[in-house]
């Protein structure tokens, strides 16, 4: 799946399961945990051989990976959980090639392979897209991210998950149809951003 979707399904998972908690929840890490696993991609290119979609995309590692912070946070660590999940468990098992689900127990491939730039993928990622952000407007989650808080820098992350793809067309070539989403998640984050650096760097000249 495409940033477009994985974002989105993140934040619909993270913030859905905050409200059943009863708990706020942090969106510019949520969307970052959304787009994690594919750091592999980065990892590949520097250690010479392909790991996408195997262990960083690994349910069982995942949940190694949060065993910490159950213990600290408990149930409020769930939202954070369910965001990264969704990348191997729902987007990635739906769409592109196959995910080593249950690395390193097994190697078995797991997965529907919806082609990324097919038209049922393309109208799939624009829906969860569309979705997503009608609850951000309607939950302020939209307005909160233009106020300058340091973890708005975590947006850094999926800043470049959309920009290199829908850009610069690494590692993958974003569908035409996509391309606009694309740019909304991109011009979202990056004003986020902005606004908390010129916020910080104000704050610090003033003192």
């Amino acid at each position: 799946m495409l940033a477009v979707g994985h974002l989105g399904l993140g934040y619909l998972l993270g913030k859905g399961s905050s409200k059943l908690l009863g708990k706020k929840v942090n969106i510019p890490l949520i969307f970052a945990l959304s787009v994690i696993p594919d750091a592999d991609i980065l990892i590949s290119q520097l250690i010479g051989f392909d790991i996408h979609r195997g262990p960083m995309h690994s349910i069982i590692i995942l949940s190694i990976a949060f065993l910490p912070a159950f213990a600290i946070y408990r149930k409020e660590s769930l939202p954070y959980f369910l965001a990264v999940l969704s990348h191997p468990l729902i987007g990635d098992f739906i769409t592109g090639g196959p995910v080593r689900l249950l690395w390193p127990v097994s190697m078995e491939p797991f997965g529907i392979g919806i082609d990324g730039s097919s038209a049922t993928n393309i109208v799939l990622e624009s829906s969860i897209f569309l979705i997503s952000v009608v609850i951000m407007l309607k939950s302020n989650d939209m307005r909160r991210l233009f106020q300058p808080h340091l973890s708005n820098l975590l947006l850094s992350i999926p800043t470049f998950t959309v920009l290199l793809p829908a850009v610069l067309g690494i590692p993958l070539v974003v569908p035409l149809w996509l391309e606009p989403p694309h740019m909304v998640y991109m011009f979202l984050f990056l004003a986020a951003t902005i606004i908390t650096l010129l916020r910080f760097f104000k704050s610090g000249f003033s003192r």
